[in-house]
């Protein structure tokens, strides 16, 4: 493509045009990745690859954008940073190729568009306004073009080192068994280096940094099959920043005692499906911590370590968010605002059946103590707690999940 350098005054517009976009506000890019998340929904239901979308959207409008502070009007380079590589690495991964990339397409309009705003707020001369919208048109879709050629070289890349070696013969082998392939229990147990008698349980381990250090990941791999007393587990490669772990046997579901024995990264999370027996019982803990895995995303729980048999009730309370928050302030009216103290202490009777001396030796606090938290629990809750203890504890885990909140 031919590129001719536009004129001085037009080489000033484009100048600030680039200086707002580096310093792009908050909803632009909001609007920005809405656009390209609902445009794919392969993307938009993968929390950690839209993460990654995100973070690319971010980059790739300030890369335009300094490339035209530092030279404005010229020919912009492909961005060829971390966060397209990281894309291309986690599309590679799960099966995707460069087709999931035509989201970006509606993001270059929604980037034009704000663009064509900004132009028409510095300047109403319609010779520079022709020659400004020409070239900003020319190099946002060169730039777009080229990048995106970048990605999709560097997917294929990824691809075929995902297919050669003992990673990729790990995850072709329990991608059949997740899927009910005809593979013999025999020879998939060869493959995996793992015993699919007896009983298993799945977990999912990430993090929430789609650059995350890979070491850190496998390290707290390693760190999970310590806790639940089975050396190393089994671990597939999910994508850059997610391994997907199995150990022969139950896991104590003890979270406490999970995280400070394992002691995560902050960024870290691990979810852990059910236990279940044989080849079946393999696919269902999966399917339960990946269940497990999304409920922790979907509520941006602060939590670092959650077991299924924790989220399960909790899953399909707040499968609707607005009916879960009606849910909690129907359930709990000013308890909700009273604090962790006392959420505990509520919590601890209840799962002491209610037993008032047990729940006090729980906590290592005095019996009338207990009853004084209490009794200022019953006048906070709409219900006296006597007729509601399975709803008010149902609502106290909705409210754990999504961190502690506030009154308004």
């Amino acid at each position: 493509m031919s590129w001719n350098r536009p004129s001085a005054p037009v080489r000033e517009l484009i100048r600030q045009c680039a200086q707002l976009t580096v310093n792009a506000r908050p909803e632009w890019f909001e609007e920005l990745d809405e656009a390209v998340l609902a445009a794919s929904p392969t993307i938009a239901s993968d929390p950690e690859l839209a993460a990654a979308v995100s973070l690319s959207n971010r980059a790739n409008m300030y890369f335009w954008g300094t490339a035209n502070v530092r030279d404005p009007g010229a020919p912009v380079p492909p961005n060829t940073g971390s966060e397209p590589v990281v894309i291309a690495r986690e599309l590679a991964r799960r099966g995707l190729d460069a087709f999931s990339l035509d989201a970006y397409r509606v993001g270059e309009s929604v980037a034009w568009r704000r663009l064509m705003d900004i132009a028409f707020d510095l300047t109403s001369d319609p010779g520079e306004l022709h020659e400004l919208l020409d070239v900003c048109s020319r190099s946002i879709s060169s730039f777009i073009d080229a990048t995106l050629a970048g990605i999709a070289a560097q997917i294929e890349a990824e691809r075929h080192e995902l297919t050669h070696g003992t990673h990729a013969e790990r995850r072709e082998t329990v991608a059949l068994l997740l899927d009910g392939a005809p593979i013999t229990r025999r020879r998939a147990e060869g493959k995996l280096g793992y015993a699919l008698t007896g009983p298993h349980t799945a977990a999912v381990i990430w993090s929430v940094d789609p650059d995350a250090d890979s070491t850190r990941l496998d390290r707290t791999t390693v760190a999970f099959g310590q806790a639940a007393g089975v050396g190393r587990p089994l671990s597939v490669l999910a994508s850059t920043a997610t391994r997907w772990v199995w150990v022969a046997g139950p896991v104590a579901a003890d979270t406490d005692r999970m995280v400070r024995s394992i002691r995560p990264d902050s960024d870290i999370r691990i979810a852990v499906g059910s236990t279940s027996d044989g080849v079946e019982g393999f696919r269902r803990s999966h399917f339960d911590a990946l269940t497990t895995q999304q409920m922790m995303v979907r509520l941006r729980s602060p939590q670092q370590l959650a077991f299924y048999a924790d989220i399960e009730l909790v899953a399909l309370v707040t499968a609707d968010a607005d009916r879960a928050a009606g849910y909690v302030k129907h359930t709990l009216g000013e308890l909700q605002f009273a604090g962790p103290e006392m959420h505990h202490t509520v919590r601890t009777f209840i799962d002491a059946q209610c037993n008032a001396s047990r729940a006090a030796a729980r906590l290592y606090t005095h019996r009338n103590t207990l009853l004084r938290r209490l009794a200022r629990a019953d006048q906070l809750l709409p219900r006296p707690l006597a007729e509601s203890t399975v709803n008010v504890a149902v609502a106290l885990d909705v409210l754990r999940w999504h961190g502690q909140r506030k009154a308004g």
